[in-house]
């Protein structure tokens, strides 16, 4: 594999991992074993028996949770802690035979384009579990699988055309982030309010008027009363 196939794979491996880890690892390692690609020597463990049958197991989990609104955000969530730093891992091995400047910068771009993926897709899924219907989950869910399985497909067999559109999408999450970020904010303010958050206390009475009213409740005290 060729220095530029190697740098679209790394690129490609981390994108992917953003959307979904377990999808991107399974193609990988099912296009290895059946001879469609050429794995880096550190990514050729992904072709064995038991990481297909993990990663496909997984995949099988994380489709049934992505398209349950809710339960989506959580998965979401706890993946954090695993799609960047897999990412990074797999950018990492797809250029390992480089060198090792080239596997240390695979690592850092590799971790920011899985974390700007796993963003994106994030934030989107919590401004869409506002509408009370499953179908916008399930048809966002079903595109992110296709996108992963087709952007993979375009970065093995056409890497210029990939880095073009990876260029495009970078630009658009850039554009779009800070939009998901005031919609997850306005979210967040209208739960807030809902159990009871956004709750204001009464006004206080101006300790001048309070004043006031005391000296009058003063005066009509000392009137003296008709007997």
């Amino acid at each position: 594999m060729d220095t530029l196939h190697s740098v679209t794979l790394a690129m490609g491996a981390a994108w992917a991992s953003g959307i979904n880890l377990y999808a991107a690892v399974f193609m990988l390692g099912y296009m290895g074993a059946t001879g469609h690609i050429d794995l880096p020597p550190e990514l050729q463990v992904l072709t064995d028996p038991l990481v297909l049958v993990a990663a496909g197991f997984m995949y099988c989990v994380e489709f049934f949770a992505d398209k349950t609104p809710g339960l989506d955000t959580g998965w979401d969530a706890i993946h954090s802690f695993i799609r960047i730093p897999a990412g990074a891992a797999l950018a990492a091995g797809a250029v390992a035979d480089v060198g090792p400047a080239a596997e240390i910068a695979a690592v850092l771009i590799g971790a920011g384009l899985a974390a700007s993926t796993h963003a994106t897709k994030a934030g989107s899924r919590v401004l869409i579990n506002t509408s009370p219907e499953p179908f916008t989950n399930w048809t966002a869910s079903i595109a992110e699988d296709l996108t992963v399985i087709g952007g993979l497909w375009v970065a093995l067999n056409y890497p210029w055309v990939f880095l073009a559109g990876l260029v495009v999408f970078i630009l658009l999450v850039a554009w779009l982030l800070p939009k998901l970020w005031r919609g997850i904010k306005a979210v967040a303010s209208r739960i807030a309010r809902f159990f009871g958050g956004g709750k204001r206390a009464p006004p206080e009475t101006p300790a001048l008027e309070k004043r006031s009213v005391s000296r009058e409740d003063e005066g009509s005290s000392s009137v003296p009363r008709d007997s």
